[in-house]
């Protein structure tokens, strides 16, 4: 390779560089700034689901404590009212 290419290639190579660190590409801070985004947006995301996880079982949580108060009062009520085993 001849050195007048080779000094082509240089400053090929650092009008690259400094191409990309004019649009914040090559800069610490994009990088970080980059990540502080994908972690913040995926956090958000799993708290939604958590809450909605919470929602789901509290709904659970309040249709299994109904039908367990329905037969506890199914019972009662058999119980005291229903036919009774006497017999006269």
């Amino acid at each position: 390779m001849s050195s007048a290419c080779r000094a082509w290639v240089v400053a090929a190579s650092i009008a690259a560089v400094e191409t990309l660190k004019d649009q914040g590409v090559c800069r610490w801070n994009f990088v970080i700034r980059s990540m502080q985004q994908h972690a913040k947006n995926n956090i958000r995301s799993y708290y939604q689901a958590k809450k909605l996880s919470a929602q789901t079982s509290s709904a659970i949580s309040n249709q299994m404590k109904r039908s367990k108060e329905e037969s506890v009062r199914k019972v009662m009520d058999l119980s005291c009212w229903g036919p009774s085993t006497i017999r006269f």
